[in-house]
C-alpha cells in the first residue's frame, strides 16, 4: 500500500519489526505517523484497540484514519470507541491482496465505511482517478454480512482443497482450473486475515451453518437412487403387487 501511495503524497510508515520500507516510504515512529493528515492503520483485528490506544495522544484534530482490515464490524466500533473526537474515521477494505494486484489496480473494489467526518467522497475521488478502483459504500454491518459468504466462502473452500493431497494436474477442466487459481490467491493469507475471516465476522458462522447444509444436501442426492431407477423400482413393485 505504501508503494502505491508513495508516488502520490509524501508516506511516513512505522513497523514495530525490522523490515525494509519500499522506495519513496520513509521510516518514523508512531508518535511520527500518528501526527500526519492521514493515518492508515494497517495491523491484525485482534491489535488493533492497543494500538489505537497507544497513537490517540499524538493525532492532531481534522486527521482522517483509516484502517484496511478484512472485517468492518469490530474495527468500526474500536475506531469510534478509542479515537479522539477530532479526527474523521472510515473503514474501510480493499478487496484484493498482493496476488490480485500483480496485474494491476484498475477495476479491482474497494469498500469505504464512513464513520465520522464528510471527506469519504473525496477519498472516494482519489482512489477512482488515481488507480481505477472501483469504490463501493456500506455499513460495517453490510460488509460483514456479504463477506461472510463471499470472502469466507473462498476460503473455506480453499481450507478444504489445500488439505487433499495431489490434486490432479494433467487432466483437468477450464472450471477447475480457475477453481485452483481462486485456491492459490488466498492460500498465503496472513494468519491474521484468516482468523479475521473464520472468526471476527460476526456473520461467519451463519455463512459457514448454511454452506455445510447445502453441502449435505448435495451429498444425500449425490448417494440416493436417480429418479429413473425409483421409477423403475416402482413399476416392478406394482407389476408383482
Amino acid at each position: 500500500m505504501a508503494e502505491y501511495l508513495a508516488p502520490h503524497v509524501a508516506v511516513l510508515a512505522h513497523d514495530p519489526r525490522a523490515v525494509e520500507m519500499p522506495v519513496g516510504v520513509e521510516p518514523a515512529s508512531l508518535a511520527q505517523v500518528s501526527g500526519c493528515d492521514i493515518v492508515i492503520l494497517a495491523v491484525p483485528v485482534a491489535a488493533m484497540r492497543a494500538v489505537c490506544r497507544e497513537m490517540a495522544p499524538y493525532l492532531k484534530p481534522g486527521a482522517l484514519v483509516m484502517d484496511v482490515g478484512s472485517v468492518k464490524v469490530e474495527p468500526a466500533a474500536i475506531l469510534r470507541e478509542e479515537l479522539p473526537a477530532h479526527v474523521d474515521l472510515i473503514a474501510t477494505h480493499p478487496l484484493f491482496g498482493p496476488q490480485s494486484v500483480g496485474q494491476g489496480m484498475a477495476g479491482l473494489k474497494i469498500v469505504l465505511c464512513p464513520l465520522r467526518g464528510t471527506r469519504a467522497r473525496r477519498v472516494a475521488t482519489f482512489l477512482r482517478r488515481a488507480f481505477g478502483l472501483a469504490v463501493l459504500f456500506a455499513t460495517p454491518e453490510e460488509h460483514d454480512r456479504e463477506a461472510a459468504f463471499t470472502q469466507g466462502l473462498t476460503h473455506l473452500i480453499a481450507k478444504a482443497m489445500l488439505r487433499m493431497e495431489h490434486l490432479p494436474e494433467r487432466i483437468t477442466t477450464r472450471s477447475f482450473d480457475l477453481i485452483r487459481q481462486a485456491v492459490e490467491m488466498v492460500r498465503h493469507d496472513a494468519v491474521g486475515v484468516s482468523r479475521a475471516i473464520e472468526q471476527a465476522n460476526p456473520f461467519s458462522a451463519e455463512a459457514r451453518d448454511c454452506f455445510f447444509a447445502e453441502m449435505e444436501a448435495v451429498r444425500l442426492e449425490c448417494e440416493a437412487p436417480s429418479l429413473p431407477a425409483v421409477r423403475a423400482e416402482l413399476v416392478e413393485a406394482w407389476q408383482f403387487s
